[in-house]
């Protein structure tokens, strides 16, 4: 036995950090030889044979321990040659394929320094399994970070989940196990088997795995995400050289099992939502689809916020390749795809990220910085390089993969604050003795300058719900680098007032008027989401006072606040028709209320008509941010609960040529005929939309023959006309001149 016992029982009793140094083929000392070592535990015989003729000897192997270790030597070849093992069975089958324990690393020392400094922005080309033709062998190499692992063994339904086939090797200081299994491709099942830094043997999931097993099974699967064929060039050209800031953008945001489902117990495939999807989108003219959280999470009930596999989409719906299929058809209809990204936690789930190799390897040790209250989950360790890369690589990875748009990103506020939620005593500071989350600020920096070069035209939106400054301004004017930011403030505060009694509205119209205060502080999204329409809250409608005829022109009215006032908009899957009940998760959206009456059908076709004016009229989406694009030109009319304001932006192509817009909102049931309005500009003003349309679901009362101008100056504007407002109503002009 040329083994030591000390390594002969590191190999046996599964403790060697470095088993191919040991396995495989190896020269012997002085020129004596090659000697030949395999550990395959209940093989009777095992045998060396060369892969070509001649290029070596066929030499058997000697069972050298109990446990399945065979070695053996050869005197006649002095260089090690490619080989196979001949393995022969209990009941006298055979086996033969190329040994694992041949072949060289395949992540390099550049990949794995990369990755240690927190640089590495392809990680998902390194790390996770990776199909891969080595020496001519098609196989999979499998590569994961556990530096305080005592053992890791990758272990399927290749090796019958066995942990002592496939001992894998620590690559230096790296803290990266690493192996390449030949004869394995798609669809392969597997786990990786850790004998953590305590000594106790756990099974857990890839952390980069791009495919797992349905729920609740959860063994990650080897697949290609490279092998789709995509047919949206033209689609990622003009992403390149567009200006989401300066480009309409109306964002259905839906949940994937609840939008449409086939029956009670199963929903749409990605494939399946394609076509209807696409469909609908077209119908309602939405420029964006954004879906809650897409990544393999196990727990259905968390939507998709407590995400175990960062790197696949679920497999609820189908394959990674079935979801770039949606991506790609709702490319090559003309629709942006947003999705959420969740980098603030994770869940405590043993088997997937939680205490990884033993320790606190993706979150924090200190409860104090590492759990979240809320939520029951745990808390990013973003001063940690590898965690950061992690994470970084991943957004990068949806980017371009799976051509993803945009990446709304959950929960900032809860990664800004180290007392996020938590009393006096329950948090640490930095080290200038604050509450902010330094590392999370630079993490946050760092990934969205690197989406916005890498992948330009691709936004970042923050989901960020305090008055942190210059979340969507650059990291190099000292901001946090997101394109986007929603406006938890005009959300709570519209759908504050809007709720309200008319009667007493007139006492509240500030809650209107008050976002334009600090509008220009950020890039906004005017967010209706999911949020509002669960938990007891109640659907959009329901939150509108008043019979069924008030509360539907209460809800247009909103809509139509929220579609003509600055800011991208996102509205939640249901608001567009006036659900009646609020969000179940387990439960499609009631569709056959678009054939209970007017109403549902006719807020269905207001924001149809909304996002198809809206799609034309750059004066609404092109100085969203700028402070010509918006003034108002009144909103003291406290009394009559009466709003105007000039939505307004030159014309391109045509040097000194403007485009005005006048949006007039009467927030009573009260009609107010012969109502004057200053204007800007003389002459003739069009009706372009009345959300009191009889189409609608309205009484049909409105200006539909537009008005004319008078030269009498009223609201601080040099000309005027008379409107009739219609009741609970918003309605759109436009200056023809």
């Amino acid at each position: 036995m040329l083994l030591t016992p000390q390594e002969l029982s590191d190999l046996a009793g599964l403790r060697h950090r470095s088993p191919h140094s040991i396995l495989g083929l190896h020269p012997l000392g002085g020129g004596a030889g090659l000697v030949g070592r395999a550990f395959i535990p209940g093989a009777t015989r095992v045998e060396i044979t060369p892969v070509a003729k001649d290029a070596g000897p066929t030499f058997e192997l000697s069972l050298i321990s109990e446990t399945g270790v065979f070695e053996g030597q050869t005197p006649e070849a002095k260089s090690v040659y490619a080989y196979d093992l001949r393995v022969t069975w209990p009941d006298g089958s055979r086996s033969q394929g190329r040994d694992p324990y041949s072949f060289w690393p395949t992540a390099g020392e550049t990949d794995l320094f990369l990755f240690n400094e927190g640089n590495h922005h392809c990680l998902a080309d390194i790390l996770g399994s990776q199909m891969r033709t080595l020496d001519g062998v098609p196989g999979v190499s499998f590569a994961v970070w556990a530096p305080n692992a005592r053992r890791v063994s990758v272990v399927g339904d290749f090796n019958q989940w066995d942990g002592r086939r496939h001992l894998m090797r620590q690559l230096g200081s790296s803290g990266v196990w690493e192996i390449f299994i030949p004869g394995i491709g798609e669809g392969a099942l597997y786990q990786y088997e850790i004998l953590d830094a305590h000594g106790a043997l756990k099974l857990n999931t890839d952390p980069f795995g791009f495919h797992f097993e349905q729920p609740p099974k959860h063994a990650s699967v080897v697949w290609n995400n490279r092998k789709f064929h995509w047919t949206d060039t033209d689609w990622m050209q003009r992403r390149r050289s567009s200006n989401p800031l300066r480009s309409p953008m109306s964002i259905y945001e839906i949940h994937l099992g609840s939008w449409k489902r086939k029956s009670a117990w199963e929903s749409l495939s990605y494939r399946e939502l394609a076509k209807p999807l696409v469909e609908y989108l077209q119908q309602t003219g939405f420029t964006h689809v954004e879906f809650l959280p897409v990544a393999e999470h196990a727990f259905f009930p968390s939507w998709g916020y407590q995400v175990t596999g960062f790197y696949a989409p679920t497999s609820r719906f189908g394959t990674p390749d079935d979801f770039q299929y949606l991506v790609n058809e709702l490319h090559r209809a003309g629709f942006g795809v947003i999705v959420d990204w969740v980098p603030a936690h994770f869940p405590r789930d043993g088997w997937a990220l939680a205490r990884f190799d033993g320790t606190a390897l993706y979150e924090h040790t200190d409860p104090r910085q590492g759990a979240h209250q809320d939520w029951g989950t745990l808390i990013f360790n973003y001063g940690r390089h590898e965690v950061r890369n992690f994470l970084t690589a991943n957004a990068l990875f949806w980017c371009e993969r799976f051509h993803i748009d945009g990446l709304r990103v959950d929960a900032v506020a809860s990664m800004l604050y180290l007392d996020y939620s938590r009393k006096e005593g329950e948090w640490i500071p930095n080290k200038y003795g604050g509450r902010e989350n330094l590392d999370a600020v630079e993490f946050l920096r760092s990934v969205n300058h690197l989406v916005g070069t890498e992948h330009p035209g691709v936004v970042t939106i923050a989901e960020e719900s305090t008055a942190w400054p210059m979340v969507s301004r650059p990291p190099w004017v000292g901001g946090l680098g997101f394109t986007l930011k929603w406006n938890m403030g005009w959300m709570h505060d519209t759908l504050g007032y809007f709720r309200r009694e008319t009667i007493h509205r007139k006492y509240h119209q500030n809650d209107l008027t008050f976002a334009m205060l600090y509008h220009f502080q950020e890039n906004f999204v005017l967010p209706l989401s999911h949020d509002e329409v669960v938990h007891g809250k109640g659907s959009l409608r329901r939150r509108m006072p008043g019979d069924d005829w008030q509360g539907f022109a209460n809800l247009r009215t909103l809509l139509g606040y929220q579609w003509l006032f600055p800011g991208k908009k996102l509205l939640f899957m249901g608001g567009e028709f006036g659900q009646t009940n609020e969000w179940n998760a387990n439960a499609a959206l009631d569709w056959s209320l678009l054939d209970s009456g007017p109403f549902h059908r006719g807020t269905q076709r207001w924001i149809s008509d909304l996002n198809a004016l809206y799609r034309r009229e750059p004066a609404l989406w092109r100085g969203d941010y700028e402070r010509d694009g918006f003034w108002w030109v009144d909103c003291g009319d406290h009394e009559n609960s009466v709003l105007t304001f000039v939505r307004h932006a030159s014309v391109e192509g045509h040097p000194g040529a403007h485009r005005h817009l006048l949006v007039v909102l009467n927030l009573t049931p009260v009609p107010r005929p012969r109502y004057r309005v200053g204007l800007p500009l003389a002459g003739h003003w069009d009706e372009l939309l009345n959300s009191d349309a009889g189409v609608y679901g309205g009484s049909d009362l409105g200006n539909p023959l537009g008005v004319e101008t008078a030269p009498y100056a009223v609201h601080n504007q040099g000309h005027s006309a008379e409107f009739t407002l219609p009741p609970l109503s918003v309605s759109l002009f436009g200056h023809r001149g």
